[in-house]
């Protein structure tokens, strides 16, 4: 799948986004890395990643050649600032509606739109591939990404109280929610 456009972030900045490339494997290894030891909000913690730069390069090949999934990279000033991307629940017949997004922002970019312009290119993704449900998980004390998820039209449709189980918190609440497309 395919993606590219340029945006204005709010400090006048232009940022590039675009799907990843095998060429950006090294690059956006670094960025999940770094994005990975800047917050407690993510999935998993930068010693847990289970990929090199050269199986981030190939995971961007199958993204970018994948009829229904992607991968999308932000670059500003010639670097990459953040990801997000939408990747299939499923390929059973009773999960093919559904797709899940992911994104990280490196800290530095927070509050600038960067976050907003991502999402909003993943839901467009996941409408033109077809997919009926948009969905995510999110930390609940993350209340700046539980706003943007809700004003994007997200809706909360159940929580895990012990979703994450945090080296540094303890136990972090899980938000279920939910965009129909």
């Amino acid at each position: 799948m395919k993606y590219n456009q340029t945006i204005i972030l709010k400090n006048g900045k232009e940022a590039l986004l675009r799907n990843g490339l095998a060429s950006d494997g090294q690059a956006v290894f670094e960025n999940f890395n770094q994005t990975h030891a800047e917050t407690d909000y993510l999935l998993s913690y930068p010693d847990e990643n289970s990929y090199d730069a050269e199986q981030e390069a190939q995971f961007l090949n199958e993204k970018t050649e994948s009829p229904n999934e992607i991968e999308i990279i932000a670059i500003i000033d010639g670097k990459i600032a953040g990801t997000a991307g939408i990747e299939a629940v499923g390929k059973k017949y009773k999960l093919k509606h559904r797709a899940e997004f992911g994104i990280s922002i490196l800290k530095e970019y927070w509050g600038l739109g960067l976050g907003t312009a991502l999402t909003k290119a993943c839901i467009q993704c996941a409408k033109d591939a077809g997919y009926e449900q948009l969905e995510l998980d999110v930390v609940a004390e993350n209340k700046r990404a539980v706003a943007l998820y809700e004003h994007l039209g997200f809706k909360e449709f159940g929580r895990n109280p012990k979703g994450f189980h945090s080296r540094i918190s303890g136990f972090q609440e899980l938000v279920y929610m939910l965009l129909p497309l």
